[in-house]
C-alpha cells in the first residue's frame, strides 16, 4: 500500500486562454501527481488616464490596471491513498491565495502583499502546510517574505520583494511575469506541488526615468485642450473613425521605429495646406492616427484616418504632451492606447 499527498482541482487565474489539466507528472513510483489548472483571461479595469488606484479583486481573476494586479485565486486539495492501486481520497482543504501588487512609475523595485485564507478541511486534509516561492524575469529578482511551512489551519500573509537592477538609457526590458510554486507537505504522504503565474509586467528607463507597467493595459492620452487637433479627430470619429476611440473603439498601438514613423508621415502629409489654411496660418500638417503608431500613415482605410491643417505652435504642444504622456505611463513599442479629444 502507498500513500500520496497529491494536489487536485486547482482553480488559478493565469493569463493563457482556456482550461486544459497541465501535465501528468510520476510521484512515488506509479502514484502520480494530478493538478488541473483552470486558465480564465485577465480581466483590464477602465483606460487608465491619471493616477490608477488598485486594481480590485475578483475569485479567479487577474484583474488589471496600467500599474496594479489583483489576482485571487481558489485552491483546492485532495489528500489521497493508494489503496490496492486505486486512489481513495483521505481528506480536502480548500483554501484561497489573494495577491496586491503595485509596481512603481519611478522605480523598477517594489513589493507584493499575498494572503493564504484558512483552509476549509475534511478528513486528513487537517495539519497540511505550504511552502511558498516565486520567480521573476526580464532583470528582475523576486525574493518571498513568508513563514514557510505554514499550516493551512491558519490564515498566513506573506510578501514578494522584487528588485531589478540597473538599466540603461533608452534600456527596455524583455517582459516578464511571476511564476509562483506552492509545495504541499503533511507527515506520511508524498509532497504535492502546483504552479500559476502573475500578470505580464516590462520594466524600462527609456526616457530617463526608470519604472515598470502592465503592458496590456491601454493608457490614454489627452489632447482635448489643443483645439484644432482634437476638433479633427472628433470629426473623424462622427463620420466613423473609430481608432482611438475610447468609447468603444479599437486602441491605436505604439511604434518606436524612427524610419517607418517618417514613412508614415511623408504617406500623408507631403503637400502644402491648402491657400485657405494658409492665410489662417495653419501650415502645420497633424496626421491621425498619429505616424507614430501601427495605424499610421496609410495602415488604415481612408475612412478611418485623417490629416488636420493646425499651427505649428500647437503641433509642438502635441508633441510635448505625447512625450509626457509616454514617459509618465511607460508606453512602449506595440503598447495600446486611446486617445481622448
Amino acid at each position: 500500500m502507498r500513500t500520496l499527498f497529491t494536489t487536485g482541482a486547482v482553480a488559478v487565474a493565469m493569463l493563457a486562454t482556456g482550461g486544459a489539466p497541465s501535465a501528468v507528472a510520476d510521484q512515488a513510483g506509479s502514484t502520480q501527481l494530478r493538478v488541473t489548472v483552470g486558465s480564465p483571461q485577465a480581466r483590464a479595469s477602465a483606460v487608465t488616464a491619471g493616477a490608477a488606484a488598485a486594481a480590485t479583486c475578483t475569485i479567479n481573476k487577474i484583474t488589471i490596471n496600467r500599474y496594479s494586479e489583483c489576482e485571487w485565486v481558489a485552491v483546492h486539495v485532495d489528500v489521497i491513498k493508494i489503496v490496492d492501486g486505486d486512489p481513495v481520497v483521505e481528506g480536502t482543504a480548500d483554501f484561497s491565495v489573494k495577491h496586491q501588487m503595485t509596481l512603481k512609475a519611478n522605480t523598477a523595485n517594489w513589493s507584493e502583499k499575498f494572503t493564504i485564507s484558512k483552509a476549509r478541511t475534511t478528513g486528513q486534509g487537517k495539519g497540511v502546510a505550504v511552502d511558498v516561492a516565486a520567480v521573476s524575469g526580464g532583470g528582475t529578482k523576486a525574493t518571498v517574505d513568508f513563514p514557510q511551512g505554514h499550516t493551512l489551519d491558519s490564515a498566513a500573509s506573506g510578501s514578494v520583494h522584487y528588485k531589478t537592477g540597473a538599466i540603461a538609457r533608452k534600456k527596455i526590458n524583455p517582459k516578464a511575469k511571476t511564476t509562483y510554486t506552492y509545495t504541499f507537505t503533511k507527515a506520511g504522504y508524498s509532497p504535492g506541488t502546483v504552479s500559476y503565474a502573475s500578470a505580464v509586467y516590462r520594466c524600462d528607463n527609456y526616457y530617463g526615468t526608470t519604472g515598470c507597467a502592465i503592458p496590456e493595459v491601454p493608457t490614454g492620452i489627452n489632447l482635448s485642450t489643443l483645439p484644432r487637433i482634437s476638433e479633427g479627430i472628433r470629426k473623424l470619429r462622427s463620420h466613423g473613425g473609430h481608432y482611438g476611440d475610447p468609447n468603444g473603439g479599437k486602441p491605436l498601438h505604439w511604434m518606436i521605429n524612427a524610419t517607418q514613423q517618417k514613412k508614415n508621415r511623408q504617406a500623408v502629409c507631403s503637400g502644402s495646406a491648402p491657400a485657405d489654411m494658409q492665410r489662417a496660418g495653419r501650415t502645420s500638417c497633424d496626421e491621425y492616427p498619429f505616424a507614430s503608431t501601427y495605424e499610421g500613415g496609410t495602415n488604415l482605410p481612408a475612412a478611418q484616418r485623417t490629416i488636420t491643417w493646425v499651427k505649428k505652435s500647437e503641433n509642438d504642444g502635441q508633441g510635448a504632451f505625447i512625450t509626457n504622456w509616454r514617459r509618465q505611463f511607460h508606453v512602449m513599442d506595440h503598447d495600446p492606447f486611446y486617445v481622448i479629444a
